[in-house]
């Protein structure tokens, strides 16, 4: 009986010379792994931003009628997911502004110096920075004519969309540049949120559709 009491109560003898290690190991490499992994994540650069294009159809016969007189006349027309399109028209002129509060914006107020006409389709500029797609940006394609069978051009007029500083960033002669769709998405890309309304909208590419 002595014999068993003292076999169970014995002491644990410490590991022999190489075991240490293999215990360390065993205890510290998972730790090692969990902060190595931790600290790629932190530093693993944000994922850029997206984009891309979405249309919607520009029909004033689809539109509401908001005024009308003897020197023109104004639309409400529908937009992306629900985004209000102010369209207006006077002096041969069309002016068009996006948002709820549309009318109030400088982009109400401007359309290209020449007479024009507008296409028919509205390209909105999307972006994921705030992880969902939301417009930023909108490509119009107007129609110019300098008048009295003078030069006919096309111009794709890009307006920022930010509440309170809606208005036109930049102009791509259509007819003057092969790529003008392109000129005009990555001038959207790149400038719209940051522009300054006071400014002059910049002309991008070769320019012939009317003297700067």
């Amino acid at each position: 009986l002595a014999r068993v009491m003292n076999a169970s109560h014995s002491p644990r003898l410490p590991p022999r010379q190489g075991e240490t290690a293999v215990i360390a190991d065993r205890f510290f490499a998972p730790a090692c792994l969990g902060a190595a992994g931790l600290v790629l994540a932190l530093s693993a650069p944000a994922a850029a931003q997206q984009f891309d294009s979405a249309y919607t159809d520009l029909n004033l016969d689809d539109c509401t009628v908001i005024a009308a007189d003897d020197f023109g006349a104004s639309w409400s027309c529908p937009g992306y997911k629900g985004i209000p399109v102010y369209v207006a028209e006077g002096d041969l002129r069309f002016f068009v502004s996006f948002g709820f509060g549309a009318p109030d914006e400088v982009a109400a107020v401007q359309t290209p110096p020449p007479f024009n006409t507008l296409g028919p389709k509205v390209e909105w500029r999307l972006g994921n920075a705030s992880g969902g797609w939301k417009p930023f940006a909108t490509i119009l394609r107007y129609f110019t004519s300098l008048g009295d069978g003078e030069k006919e051009s096309q111009v794709l007029v890009v307006t920022q969309l930010v509440e309170g500083a809606t208005c036109h960033i930049a102009y791509v002669d259509a007819t003057a540049n092969a790529d003008a769709n392109e000129l005009a998405r990555e001038a959207a890309d790149e400038l719209a949120g940051d522009f300054d309304c006071a400014d002059a909208p910049e002309v991008i590419g070769d320019f012939e559709a009317w003297e700067n």
